[in-house]
């Protein structure tokens, strides 16, 4: 449970939130980390389970103790591979070691918070023993952690999406270095016995120098003024000099108009999707609600007997409207 350093693992999630995002994405000690967050919030998921079901008598207290995390990590296994199939169909490159640490993160804080709540719980339990308002509240405190957990599980899914918007800009960037041509052998020319020395020829003063132009527009019967040379154009119509042209100089300055292009991922290598993720997150809460309610009961009800599990009856959505009904009647 403790890190290294002395901390918690919970105290180092909160505090240092972006070094745990950092030890994710580097993939470094996961199984260590993932085995800290699982003993932890299994311990604080027990004593809350405890406290929930202490109303109906230690031995649903007992239960309750188990069943708690038991629900937590059992909905986990369940959401986990479409997790992970999500990340695979949109491309990108999140492992599942970094997805069951991502996710024990969020049940982590979820547990974490609970255990702060269970105090509150407690007293009302004892100083207002109504079993509606004490399932109502408890209910509300789970769902006020588990918001508060799922959110730590997005904030993590964005730094992952930025580490790897990051490594794209910094690919973009990197200097093309240009492929060295092998050298290549000449062979020397043969040599003549008698070197061939040209004789220097006479040329009229003014004449014309070949390839200059004044040759070129005397060659074309037009006066040098209006005579048009070709300029090299790319396919696009413009300049290798101007600023619009693929071959300008990375160093020179872009035009007015011109909007750098943002850097792209390799194919096979998107960002996660958010969208997908909070799909997901929907998924998580019905299975767990759903999953909740077949392991019941959780809450002990004092005019009940104990039982280890109810019969499936109706569903956990109509069993609180049921108990908002009960509370006002």
């Amino acid at each position: 449970m403790a890190a290294a350093n002395g901390q918690l693992v919970i105290e180092r999630i909160l505090r240092d939130r972006e070094g745990i995002w950092r030890q994710i994405i580097d993939q470094r000690k996961l199984s260590h980390l993932t085995g800290q967050m699982l003993a932890s919030s299994s311990i604080a998921l027990a004593v809350y389970g405890a406290v929930l079901g202490f109303s109906n008598g230690p031995l649903q207290a007992v239960v309750s103790l188990v069943k708690l995390p038991i629900l937590f990590l059992v909905t986990l296994a369940i959401c986990l591979p479409t997790l992970y199939l999500f990340n695979l169909v949109f491309g990108a490159k999140l492992s599942i070691s970094q997805a069951v640490s991502l996710v024990m993160t969020a049940i982590t804080v979820m547990a974490t918070l609970a255990l702060a709540f269970t105090p509150i719980s407690l007293f009302f339990l004892i100083t207002a023993p109504n079993y509606s308002f004490f399932k109502l509240l408890n209910v509300a405190i789970l769902m006020l952690s588990a918001f508060v957990g799922l959110k730590f599980l997005t904030s993590g899914m964005q730094a992952f999406n930025r580490h790897r918007e990051a490594e794209a800009r910094l690919a973009a960037m990197a200097p093309v270095q240009a492929p060295v041509a092998a050298p290549v052998t000449v062979p020397a020319p043969a040599t003549t016995p008698a070197e061939v020395v040209a004789e220097p020829v006479a040329v009229p003063a003014g004449a014309p120098v070949a390839g200059s132009t004044e040759a070129l527009a005397a060659q074309a019967g037009v006066p040098p003024q209006v005579l048009v040379v070709p300029i090299p154009v790319s396919p696009n119509g413009v300049h290798p000099g101007m600023p619009g042209h693929p071959m300008m100089h990375p160093g020179r300055p872009m035009h007015p108009g011109q909007r750098p292009m943002p850097p792209q991922l390799p194919p096979g290598e998107r960002p996660a999707s958010m969208g997908l993720l909070y799909i997901w997150i929907l998924l998580f809460g019905f299975v767990g609600t759903q999953l909740g309610w077949t392991l019941r009961p959780f809450f002990g009800d004092p005019d009940m007997k104990f039982q280890l599990f109810r019969g499936i009856e109706g569903n956990f959505y109509v069993d609180i409207v049921r108990t908002l009904g009960n509370l006002f009647s």
